[in-house]
């Protein structure tokens, strides 16, 4: 059986589903704090199958000796977290106590129950975005543009200490880029709590009428267009990694560390020339200032992930954007 923590978010979402499709046990565990309810009966319908569920923070130790004890847990899947860059820089203390306490608490559950193999949601927000491009798992780390970034690299360095020192046996360090698209039946899709922090609930939400215009930030950059490069990748496609990831742990121990992405750039603008013509939508957009800290470019070098995990991201940017406004306008309002 797998656990799933924070599985009912957007990622965590997709990937039980998968999980389920694939004939694995699952047991998920969330607060809700970055999902809702509904997609837990959703999971169940559209797989077929029901799983176990827990409603609970993951820092909770009482809460998760319950769920190793009612369950034979063979590996989790750690997607539990404070996960938006620009309320990080305004609630550092929040992230770090979230992301690191939960991190920490999970693995000593682990440890104790003797659970030796983890797979762990990280972020590209981990890479020094000065960096060349593509970004590489070499690429160096650290200098981060955020609190969230670097609560998602001590984080690291929390497990990859724990597997050194025996505590864990086998962890899958998964840093993604830009999670972007639905599941194809529009039952289940990123619904943020309030303001969004990625591009694409930006352009759905102003497609729908939720927001009077789409503002994007920056149209001076040295990029083709001017505004700026980022992965976008399929947020099917990334839940297909975690069960890649999966697959490599039974046979493979220690700390690995892949990228998860598309392994190409694509603008601001380009991304929402793609929506208008998979919607049939025209999104009214307004140029703004340069946010602070955003960079001009950043994609993935993806060959490690194809070479050891034999996993490569499959779906096209239309997919993704006729996925993701089949999700938004079945649920003009999210959940």
């Amino acid at each position: 059986m797998i656990l799933v923590t924070g599985g009912a978010g957007y990622i965590g979402s997709h990937t039980v589903l998968k999980l389920l499709e694939r004939g694995f046990d699952v047991a998920v565990a969330d607060n809700f704090i970055n999902s809702k309810t509904k997609v837990i009966e959703r999971m169940k319908k559209l797989a077929k199958r029901d799983f176990s569920f827990y409603e609970t923070d993951v820092r909770e130790k009482d809460q998760l000796d319950k769920i190793f004890s009612e369950n034979k847990i063979d590996l989790v899947i750690h997607f539990a977290g404070l996960k938006a860059p620009g309320e990080s820089v305004d609630k550092p203390l929040e992230y770090y106590a979230n992301n690191l306490d939960s991190t920490i608490a999970l693995t000593c559950a682990m440890n104790e129950h003797g659970v030796f193999k983890l797979v762990f949601s990280s972020s590209a927000a981990v890479y020094d975005l000065r960096s060349d491009m593509p970004l590489d798992e070499a690429s160096p780390t650290g200098n981060c543009a955020n609190p969230y970034g670097r609560s998602k690299r001590m984080c690291e360095q929390i497990l990859t200490d724990a597997v050194n020192a025996n505590k864990l046996r086998s962890v899958a360090l998964l840093r993604y880029f830009n999670p972007i698209g639905a599941h194809e039946s529009g039952q289940i899709g990123e619904d943020p709590q309030d303001t969004p922090n990625n591009l694409m609930p930006y352009i759905t939400q102003t497609a729908v009428g939720r927001r009077s215009r789409l503002y994007v930030y920056g149209n001076d950059y040295d990029t083709p267009d001017g505004t700026g490069v980022r992965d976008y990748i399929h947020v099917e496609d990334l839940a297909a990694g975690h069960i890649a990831a999966i697959e490599y742990l039974e046979n493979n121990h220690g700390v690995s560390v892949f990228n998860l992405g598309a392994g190409k750039g694509v603008s601001v603008m380009e991304l929402i020339c793609a929506f208008e013509k998979a919607s049939g939508v025209e999104i009214k957009t307004e140029f703004a200032a340069r946010r602070p800290g955003d960079s001009p470019i950043c994609y993935a070098s993806v060959d490690k992930a194809k070479t050891l995990l034999g996993w490569e991201a499959k779906k096209t940017i239309a997919e993704a954007c006729a996925d993701s406004w089949r999700w938004q306008k079945s649920n003009p309002n999210g959940y």
